[in-house]
C-alpha cells in the first residue's frame, strides 16, 4: 500500500509538473504571438505613415527622352495636318477613316503624356517647385509653361522626389495642367453639329507644342553635332510657317473666288489647265506661291483687291522676319562651327609672320607648320586647362582621374601612393606633343620634369644622336628620380641619358614644383617616395652611401636659414613684449612704494 501511495504521489507530481510546463509553454506562445502582432501593427503603422513611393521617371534618363520623341510625333502631326485638312477639302474627304484613326491615336498618346507628367521626377518651369520640408509652391509664368523648357522642378537637393502625392499635386496645381486639359477637351463631338468638313475644331491639340520644343532642346544638348541640328531645326520651323501660309493662301483664294484675278489661285474648272483641279496641284501651287512670297525670291502676280494687298503686306513682313532669322542664325552657327579653326589658324598665321620677320630657316619653318598640322588633324589643338577651367574642381578632378589615372599608376614610385596624392598629381599633369627628331632631354641637363609616354615612341640615343640603345613605347616613363632630389644620388638632379622622339609623341609632363607642392600635404608619402627612389638608385648603383659625400642642397640650406631668421624675429618680438611688461610693472611698483612712504 505504501508503495502504491508513493507511486500515486509520483504520478500526481509528474502530472502537475507536466501541466505546469504546458501552461508555461502556452503563456510563452501567447506572449510571442502578442509580440508578433504588436510588431506587425507597428510595422503596418510605419508603412502607413511612410510616403508611398511609386515608379518615377528620371528626367535625365533615356526613358524620358524616348517618351518625348513619342509625344513629339502626334504634336508634329497635329501642327501640320489640322490646317491642311481644314483648307483642302479633298484631303479631309478622301482619307477620313485614316484621319480618325490617327486622331484617336494622337489623343491616346496625349492622355498617356498627362500620366507621364505625374510620374516625372522633374518638372517644367510652369510646374510648381515643391519643397519636401515646407511644401512651398513656387509658380512660374504662363509663357514658360507654354514653351515647356526643361528644368529641375522636382529635384530636392539633387535627389528625385518620389512622393506620389507631391508629384500629382504639383502637376495639377501648374499652369501646364490647364493647358493639357484644354488640349484634351473632346472637341470631336462638334463633328455631330457641324459635320466632318471642319477639322479645325481640333485646333486645341496644338497646345502641346511645348513637348516638341522640349524634345528638340534635349536633343540639341545630347547630340555631338549641335550646330547641324540647329540648322535642321530652323529649316523645319521655316517649312512649317511656309506650309501654314500656303494653306491660308488657298483658303483666302477660295473666299475671294478661284480665278477671280491673277493673284488668287487659278480657276478649278479651266479646260485649258485641268491639272489645277487636282488635289496635289492645289497644295503644290500654294506651297510654291508661299515660298516665293516669304523668301522674297522671284515674282508673283500683283494683288488687285484691298484684302489681297493686306494679305500680301503681312506675308512680306513675315518673310522679312524669316529672312533675318535665317541669315542671323546661320551666320551664328557657321561662326560657331569655325570658331576653333579660325582661332587656331590665327595662331599659325602669327607664328608664320614671326618666323618670317626673324628670318627663320625654311627647314625649321616647315617643321613648325607640320607640328601644327599634326595637332589639328589629331584633335589636339585645344588647351585642356582652357577647356576645363569652367568646371568645378570636383568634376575637373573626376575627368582627370578617368583620363590620366591609369597612366600615372604605371610609374613605379607612384604605384603604392594614397589616392589623395594621386588625385593631386593627376590634376597637375600637362600634355605635351613632340615632333620627329625633338630631344625631350639631353644628358647633363637639370631635371625639372618627369615624363610619361601616352602615345608614340622615344629612343634613348648616344651623344651622336643616331645610335639607339633602347626604344621606349606607350606607358613608359622617365625622369622620376631627378625630380625627387634624393640625397646621395651620384647623378644629382641631372639627366643621365639623351632621349629623342622618333615620330610625333604625346607625353604627359609632371614638373618638380608641382610634385613638391603636392607632397607638402603628404609628408608620409614624400618619405615613401624618397625611399623607393633610393632603392631604385641602389639597384642601379647610382647611390653614394658615404655620409661625407652627401651635401645638402642650396635650396635646403636657404630654407633652413630662412627658418632661423623667422625664429629670431619671433624671439625679438617676444623679448620686446617682455621688456615692455617689465617696465610697466616696475613703474607701477615704484608708484606704490612712493605712496606707502608718503603715508608712513
Amino acid at each position: 500500500k505504501k508503495q502504491e501511495t508513493e507511486e500515486k504521489e509520483a504520478k500526481e507530481k509528474e502530472a502537475k509538473e507536466k501541466e505546469a510546463k504546458e501552461k508555461e509553454a502556452k503563456e510563452k506562445e501567447a506572449k510571442e504571438k502578442e509580440a508578433k502582432e504588436k510588431e506587425a501593427k507597428e510595422k503596418e503603422a510605419k508603412e502607413k505613415d511612410k510616403p508611398r513611393e511609386v515608379f518615377i521617371i528620371n528626367p535625365a534618363g533615356n526613358l524620358y527622352y524616348n517618351w518625348l520623341f513619342i509625344i513629339t510625333l502626334p504634336v508634329m502631326y497635329n501642327w501640320t495636318m489640322i490646317i491642311a485638312r481644314a483648307c483642302f477639302e479633298e484631303l479631309q474627304h478622301n482619307f477620313i477613316i485614316y484621319w480618325f484613326l490617327l486622331d484617336f491615336t494622337s489623343d491616346l498618346i496625349y492622355v498617356a503624356d498627362m500620366f507621364v507628367r505625374t510620374r516625372t521626377g522633374t518638372a517644367s518651369p510652369c510646374q510648381p517647385v515643391l519643397s519636401v520640408q515646407t511644401n512651398v509652391i513656387v509658380r512660374e509664368g504662363p509663357l514658360e509653361c507654354f514653351l515647356s523648357l526643361p528644368s529641375a522642378g522636382y529635384l530636392e537637393q539633387g535627389l528625385l522626389v518620389k512622393d506620389e502625392k507631391l508629384l500629382r499635386d504639383g502637376y495639377v496645381a501648374s499652369f501646364q495642367f490647364r493647358l493639357d486639359v484644354v488640349s484634351m477637351l473632346p472637341t470631336d463631338i462638334l463633328y455631330l453639329c457641324f459635320g466632318l468638313d471642319y477639322p479645325e475644331i481640333r485646333i486645341n491639340k496644338l497646345l502641346r507644342i511645348g513637348r516638341m520644343m522640349e524634345f528638340f532642346t534635349r536633343t540639341e544638348t545630347k547630340t555631338n553635332y549641335p550646330n547641324i541640328f540647329r540648322i535642321a531645326n530652323l529649316i523645319m520651323y521655316i517649312l512649317i510657317i511656309i506650309h501654314w501660309n500656303a494653306c491660308f493662301y488657298f483658303s483666302f483664294s477660295k473666299s475671294i473666288g478661284f480665278g477671280a484675278d491673277e493673284w488668287v489661285y487659278p480657276a478649278l474648272d479651266d479646260p485649258d489647265e485641268p491639272a489645277f483641279g487636282e488635289a496635289m496641284r492645289k497644295y503644290s501651287f500654294s506651297l510654291y506661291w508661299s515660298t516665293l512670297t516669304l523668301t522674297t525670291i522671284g515674282e508673283t502676280p500683283p494683288p488687285a483687291l484691298d484684302s489681297e494687298f493686306l494679305f500680301h503686306v503681312i506675308d512680306f513682313l513675315v518673310g522679312v522676319l524669316i529672312f533675318a532669322t535665317i541669315v542671323g542664325n546661320i551666320a551664328t552657327m557657321i561662326s560657331n562651327m569655325n570658331a576653333a579653326q579660325a582661332q587656331f589658324q590665327a595662331r599659325i598665321d602669327n607664328i608664320k609672320h614671326y618666323m618670317q620677320a626673324r628670318k627663320v630657316s625654311k627647314d625649321l619653318e616647315l617643321r613648325v607648320i607640320k607640328w601644327f598640322d599634326y595637332l589639328w588633324n589629331n584633335g589636339k589643338a585645344q588647351d585642356e586647362r582652357e577647356v576645363l577651367r569652367y568646371l568645378p574642381d570636383k568634376l575637373k578632378a573626376e575627368i582627370a582621374i578617368q583620363v590620366h589615372m591609369d597612366t600615372l599608376k604605371k610609374v613605379r614610385i607612384f604605384s603604392d601612393c594614397e589616392a589623395g596624392l594621386l588625385i593631386e598629381l593627376v590634376l597637375k599633369l600637362r600634355p605635351q606633343v613632340f615632333s620627329p627628331g625633338d630631344y625631350i632631354c639631353k644628358k647633363g641637363d637639370i631635371g625639372r620634369e618627369m615624363y610619361i609616354i601616352k602615345d608614340g615612341k622615344l629612343a634613348v640615343v648616344a651623344d651622336d644622336g643616331v645610335t639607339q640603345f633602347v626604344v621606349l613605347g606607350s606607358g613608359s616613363y622617365f625622369g622620376e628620380i631627378s625630380i625627387l632630389n634624393i640625397k646621395g644620388s651620384k647623378a644629382g638632379n641631372r639627366r643621365t641619358a639623351n632621349i629623342r622622339s622618333i615620330g610625333y609623341s604625346d607625353l604627359f609632363c609632371l614638373s618638380k614644383d608641382d610634385l613638391m607642392e603636392s607632397l607638402l600635404e603628404y609628408p608620409d608619402a614624400k618619405a615613401m617616395l624618397e625611399e623607393k627612389g633610393r632603392q631604385i638608385l641602389m639597384k642601379d648603383g647610382l647611390l653614394d652611401l658615404d655620409p661625407a659625400n652627401i651635401k645638402p642642397e642650396a635650396k635646403e640650406l636657404e630654407e633652413k636659414v630662412s627658418k632661423l631668421y623667422s625664429t629670431m624675429e619671433l624671439m625679438q618680438i617676444k623679448l620686446k613684449k617682455i621688456l615692455g611688461k617689465h617696465k610697466d610693472a616696475d613703474k607701477v611698483l615704484k608708484q606704490r612704494i612712493a605712496d606707502l612712504e608718503r603715508r608712513l
